[in-house]
């Protein structure tokens, strides 16, 4: 049976480590001290959603797609993933429906931002986003600022 709709789910979780960049839904964010660490760039806004991408075509999740043991990733833009991700789910025959995506954590402070993340990825990727972001009210290695989480939802299309 061929169905039309997928609906996908992906998570991304980093430590975030003094003398690390800040870049989160592809935005640099120069003011904070911390970033997350990771063999890629730690976004943790883009990576959820390839993970959402890859779950909702069957094609596998993040790691199993960029993992460790693949250099070519090590250090590369959340864009970047996203952009071969979107490659990869395109050339299986689906096409973006929509992509949701929470920011877990305490830092950065994303609200002022949010509109321009948004507005990022949907010019950069042409894919429909939305963004939010949460606290944890101290619980959790969110909580307690030791890292970030993001979780995703994607729905695709069957092109054609």
């Amino acid at each position: 049976m061929r169905v039309g709709l997928r609906i996908g789910l992906g998570t991304d979780v980093h430590r975030l480590a003094a003398g690390r960049p800040m870049r989160i839904a592809g935005l640099d964010w120069s003011d904070e001290e911390v970033g997350p660490e990771g063999h890629s760039d730690g976004d943790v806004v883009l990576h959820a959603i390839c993970d959402a991408l890859f779950s909702a075509s069957g094609l596998g999740d993040l790691g199993s797609n960029f993992g460790t043991s693949e250099p070519q990733w090590a250090g590369a833009a959340g864009h970047d993933l996203l952009a071969e991700a979107l490659r990869r789910v395109r050339e299986a025959g689906w096409e973006v429906g929509n992509v949701a995506c929470q920011l877990v954590g305490n830092r950065p402070r994303f609200s002022a931002r949010r509109a321009e993340a948004e507005a990022g990825i949907r010019e950069r990727h042409g894919i429909d986003v939305s963004l939010t972001a949460t606290t944890t009210d101290g619980l959790g290695l969110t909580g307690r600022g030791e890292g970030l989480a993001a979780l995703a939802t994607a729905l695709l299309v069957r092109a054609g």
